[in-house]
């Protein structure tokens, strides 16, 4: 037998209920899949480019920030480069590219209790199922049911274990994005000087 084969069956045994909390952390995964593969490359993208334009200030090949670099629309509408210019500059860049962390929040924190949720409601089930049973009941009967409501406390915090690790790595990300971008303002305003 198969893991199809088992999930299957998995399924035909579980209630309406733990279905939809199955089906509703497998959403959340997909959201967290997504909105982790879609702003990692994004940062990772700006971070190049910043990394490559401080790389050029540094060395003294360039007075100010490259034309890729999320500061150059905002030094391009002042004459002279000041710190209020890049810290709006900055701030404005650091909060698209802390976007979808308050999803990543959110899921992280709320899927272990979608899936204990689900888990309870599957173990108030099994109960109410062997109460009206005739005849006795033995862990032999009652541990695989238990077991079988466990999946959905189970699902719900491996969820969140990638949620909270994902929103770590982009906040990383976003600091590298910041840190950079800081050092450009910084190197610009002292050759103001």
């Amino acid at each position: 037998m198969g893991i199809f084969d088992s999930l299957i069956e998995y399924l035909d045994k579980s209630s309406a209920v733990t279905i939809f909390i199955l089906g509703l952390l497998s959403l959340y995964l997909f959201f967290v899949l997504w909105i982790f593969l879609y702003r990692y490359f994004l940062l990772r993208s700006k971070i190049s480019i910043e990394n490559k334009s401080l790389k050029k200030i540094y060395i003294g090949h360039s007075k100010t920030v490259d034309m890729d670099s999320l500061l150059a629309p905002y030094l391009g509408k002042v004459l002279l480069p000041n710190k209020a210019i890049f810290s709006v500059a900055i701030n404005d860049a650091i909060r698209g590219a802390t976007s979808g962390l308050t999803a990543l929040s959110i899921i992280a924190s709320t899927s272990p209790f979608i899936g204990l949720f689900g888990t309870v409601v599957a173990i108030l089930e099994t109960f109410s199922s062997l109460g009206t049973q005739s005849g006795g009941t033995s862990i032999a009967i009652v541990a695989p049911a238990i077991s079988e409501a466990l999946v959905a406390t189970a699902a719900g915090i491996a969820v969140a274990t990638f949620a909270y690790s994902f929103h770590l790595i982009l906040k990383r990300k976003a600091y590298e994005l910041n840190v950079l971008l800081e050092s450009q303002a910084d190197l610009i305003l002292s050759q103001k000087g």
